[in-house]
């Protein structure tokens, strides 16, 4: 406000003397002046406490959101337990079975060695389930739902995903925090929230796999690590953040049951020879330019791995999967209607033009200011915005080629997009390349950090709020009778040792409701559960029905389950259904579309002459050569 004051009076045309004297009207408002800078601790006080409590409010209220949409779509509270559970899919259904065999077992203790000892999900096969799930997030969340009493007021699946919505609006705080932090006003933190909220409705669904967090880590380390290429950022405290890294993938190698991944993570390589260089005095900020980069492309020559990928089944398989495909057009078509991608494309230019003039400055030997004020135009020059700038930028090359990291790359977007439109800086840098003349700049910065963030929330309520309510007002139907018969059935019928084998993905579901034991399970950190997906999706290709019954016998199997979806299915990307990657990895076709052979598909075959009506087929394997 100072700064605004003294603005408006120099446009004015001159500073206004007030004469002295307890009599005096300019007496007064000195003293108006002196008790306003004598509070500002208050001041302080009073915009921490505001901005901190429309953060928690913002995080809690999307927690609602979320709990609400997930109410209006399942119709959760009215079901009964089989069908809330039919809810949980693929991964997720083995997550939460696990939950719940710890809440059953006769104590905490017993429950973890059962997990750690676990023989009664997959058929010949004992795993750690702890390990090769990282079932830390299950095991707080049952130590909580027991420890806090909450067995006489809420049950389990309420808890439990009452800490998945929870989790979110913590997330959304955060979002909140950072963009505050940047810009300095929590106005910035509302039109993230805002933003968030428009464009990411269906994101409660994705779950982000914890055992993989390391390489998100990996895009922050070649972050960091940019950063303190070009002098930009204090290299010691940048190194303070590589010795948490170390100490992180140390406590997670030790808590994850010595997870050998850890130890080949692209991090621990990065972070490593980064240290190590740092021991050798391999300074990159020394030398002539050319120097610094014949050093850092050594660097990245040494950290560079290479990778043969062997296309198997299993490998196009999963290179076919949704997430792993580019972005759609109506991904960028939604965040364009709702104004975030245009205002972030001129953050980002802005930003990364700055950026770009401060690391010339650097190579040229210019050193960096110690504090940048508002007057000099320099966003550039603060570190944290020349990190989320190469972060952004990382995250987004990434979210172009595989559509899952959109669900990372979004928040960022809505972060750096409201931070630029609420910072005076961004602006100021603005008006210094423009050399705008005709308005004083830091008055127009000024204005305009408070204006455009102001229309942009008030044509976002006026636009999408209404959209947003009827939304939560509309009851969804999602029902599967199907998958409830199948369940109702296997409960009812199947013998207690019975082994069912079927999709990954539909297994999962079964541990889930029934608790009977299966062949595979949809996970893909295993390699001997790769090839057990991979031999029980042999079902759907076109081998002899001999050979499929001695791959479903070699695992025990008692029931077949077969799936419409998958015997009839069409591919949204031409050659990724599973029976055209069979054909492939089999030799039946070869990769130009020629047939090499005409066999018919036995499953096709069993659930033309199945006697059940709906999208899945259950046979018993026992009776095939009885």
């Amino acid at each position: 406000m100072k700064l605004v004051r003294r603005v408006i009076t120099l446009q004015c045309g001159a500073w206004v003397l007030y004469p002295k004297g307890p009599r005096g009207r300019g007496s007064n408002q000195e003293r108006k002046l002196r008790q306003r800078n004598n509070n500002p601790v208050l001041t302080r006080f009073a915009k921490l406490f505001f901005g901190c409590l429309a953060a928690v409010t913002s995080g809690m209220m999307y927690a609602v959101y979320l709990s609400t949409y997930h109410e209006r779509k399942f119709w959760f509270s009215s079901r009964q337990e089989l069908e809330r559970e039919i809810t949980f899919q693929g991964d997720s259904a083995i997550y939460y079975s696990f939950y719940k065999e710890l809440l059953k077992a006769p104590s905490f203790e017993r429950g973890v060695y059962e997990l750690t000892h676990n023989n009664k999900t997959v058929s010949l096969k004992t795993i750690n389930a702890v390990q090769q799930m990282t079932l830390y997030p299950e095991l707080i969340a049952s130590v909580l739902y027991q420890a806090s009493g909450s067995e006489e007021v809420i049950e389990p699946v309420y808890f439990y995903i009452g800490i998945v919505f929870g989790l979110q609006g913590i997330y959304v705080t955060a979002l909140f925090v950072t963009s505050w932090v940047m810009s300095g006003t929590w106005l910035a933190g509302m039109l993230t929230v805002a933003w968030f909220i428009i464009n990411s409705a269906s994101t409660y669904t994705f779950m982000m796999m914890w055992e993989y967090s390391h390489y998100l880590l990996f895009v922050q380390a070649v972050s960091l690590f940019l950063l303190d290429s070009f002098a930009l950022a204090q290299s010691e405290k940048v190194h303070e953040v590589y010795k948490i890294y170390m100490f992180s993938l140390f406590l997670g190698y030790l808590l994850q049951f010595e997870n050998s991944a850890l130890l080949v993570s692209p991090l621990l390589s990065l972070v490593a020879a980064l240290m190590l260089s740092k021991y050798l005095q391999m300074n990159v900020k020394k030398g002539t330019f050319m120097s610094r980069l014949l050093k850092i492309m050594y660097i990245y020559l040494v950290l560079t791995v290479t990778l043969t990928l062997n296309l198997n089944f299993t490998m196009n398989w999963l290179l076919c999967q949704e997430a792993l495909q580019a972005p759609s057009q109506d991904f960028f078509l939604r965040l364009t209607q709702s104004s975030l991608l245009p205002f972030y494309i001129l953050v980002l230019i802005i930003c990364l033009f700055s950026v770009t003039q401060v690391v010339f400055r650097r190579i040229c030997g210019e050193p960096l200011k110690e504090t940048v004020k508002l007057e000099d135009g320099r966003i550039g020059e603060r570190p944290e915005i020349v990190y989320h700038v190469i972060h952004t930028i990382l995250l987004g090359s990434l979210a172009m080629c595989l559509e899952g990291m959109k669900y990372l790359w979004t928040p960022y977007v809505c972060m750096l997009a409201a931070f630029g439109v609420c910072s005076p800086e961004l602006w100021m840098t603005l008006f210094k390349w423009l050399r705008l003349r005709a308005v004083h700049p830091i008055l127009l910065a000024l204005i305009l950090s408070m204006a455009v963030p102001t229309i942009i929330g008030f044509s976002l309520w006026k636009e999408f709020f209404p959209r947003i309510m009827t939304e939560l007002s509309e009851l969804q139907e999602f029902y599967d009778p199907d998958t409830v018969e199948l369940m109702t059935w296997i409960k009812r019928q199947a013998p207690v040792a019975a082994v069912f084998a079927g999709s990954p993905q539909l297994m999962g579901v079964i541990k889930l409701c029934t608790g009977w034991m299966v062949s595979s399970l949809p996970l893909y950190n295993d390699d001997d559960l790769l090839k057990r997906n991979e031999n029980i999706y042999q079902i759907y290709s076109k081998r002899s029905a001999e050979d499929i019954y001695k791959i479903l016998t070699s695992y025990k199997a008692n029931f077949l389950i077969i799936e419409d979806s998958i015997c009839n299915e069409v591919g949204p990307v031409r050659g990724c259904r599973v029976k055209d990657l069979l054909d492939i990895a089999n030799g039946h076709v070869s990769r130009s579309g020629s047939k090499l052979t005409y066999n018919h598909r036995l499953a096709s075959l069993l659930f033309f002459f199945s006697p059940w009506t709906g999208n899945v087929s259950i046979f018993d394997i026992t009776t095939w050569y009885s």
